[in-house]
């Protein structure tokens, strides 16, 4: 399995986006792909109209050793794709698992159960991990092979990077000696925008080839398919979304080794004139909080 935790502890900046539109773009050329909801406000699994209620098998009951993860996991209306959903319950995990023997590797153990008992483990797993960089996160870092970062292409998109990628290399150093950075995806990029281009040359001076060449541009059409319980290949095809997160899926796919070699990414075509542009809704994702006590004691330790 291929194993990527797409974080950030700034929210609002895709990470649910990225993970619901690559992982069905990834579907949809054949893979079979497992995305995991991690953030206690659930807005993957209401993506997907698969909200568990209180109780019932999700991420919550996993961690807790309630249910094994193929309880847990979902189909999905797209073929190929599974979820393992979660719910408010999830709330509570950071403190409720503090004192787990063994707390930053409860995912990994599950995962690596899955994998033993099922015939056809999935090609990819991806971790839509929530907007701080608590036992959650550091549980989706121990049990990656890879960490993607999505980013906005506004002016505070470097800020608490530093703090990130110390977090990153902390993990790799002390519990997951594997975990490498694929790479850095900016979204909601408009080109109109004097800033946008600012930020963007910003970003490459500091990461240059682990940006993804892809640019996910602004588009109305990403932020109204989770309504209708779509993916963007579903709710508008033909948009510009569509056409940017096949192109973000083709580079990761390449990057994992899922694809041969290319010369040259392929990247998107402009959107149709006639597409309506807007600026997202308010932030969905929650205010990230001070780094938790797991991470603070693993950087004591």
């Amino acid at each position: 399995m291929q194993i990527v935790s797409v974080i950030n502890q700034k929210g609002g900046v895709g990470k649910t986006t990225t993970c619901a539109n690559v992982g069905a773009a990834l579907a949809r050329s054949g893979h079979r792909v497992l995305l995991f909801d991690l953030d206690p406000q659930a807005h993957l699994s209401i993506s997907f109209d698969r909200l568990p209620e209180p109780g019932e098998p999700s991420v919550y009951t996993l961690l807790g050793a309630g249910h094994r993860l193929e309880e847990v996991v979902q189909t999905t209306s797209v073929p190929g794709l599974t979820i393992a959903p979660t719910n408010l319950d999830l709330t509570g995990a950071e403190t409720e698992f503090a004192a787990e023997i063994g707390r930053e590797t409860l995912l990994r153990d599950a995962l690596e159960g899955y994998a033993r008992r099922i015939p056809e483990p999935p090609e990819v797993v991806l971790f839509d991990c929530p907007p701080s960089l608590g036992l959650l996160s550091l549980n989706a870092l121990v049990a990656s092979r890879h960490v993607v970062i999505p980013l906005q292409a506004e002016f505070f998109a470097l800020q608490g990077m530093a703090q990130l990628l110390d977090v990153i290399e902390r993990v790799k150093r002390r519990l997951n000696p594997g975990l490498d950075l694929l790479g850095i995806v900016v979204g909601m990029f408009q080109k109109q925008r004097n800033l946008s281009r600012e930020v963007l040359q910003e970003l490459h001076r500091h990461f240059g080839p682990l940006l993804f060449p892809t640019l996910v541009r602004m588009n109305v059409r990403l932020a109204e398919a989770p309504s209708h319980g779509l993916t963007i290949f579903d709710y508008a095809p033909e948009s510009g979304g569509a056409a940017d997160f096949a192109a973000v899926a083709e580079e990761m796919a390449r990057r994992l080794g899922l694809r041969p070699e290319q010369a040259e990414p392929e990247r998107s075509p402009e959107p149709p004139a006639e597409e309506p542009a807007a600026e997202p809704t308010a932030a969905a994702e929650a205010t990230p909080s001070p780094e938790s006590a797991p991470l603070r004691e693993l950087e004591a330790g």
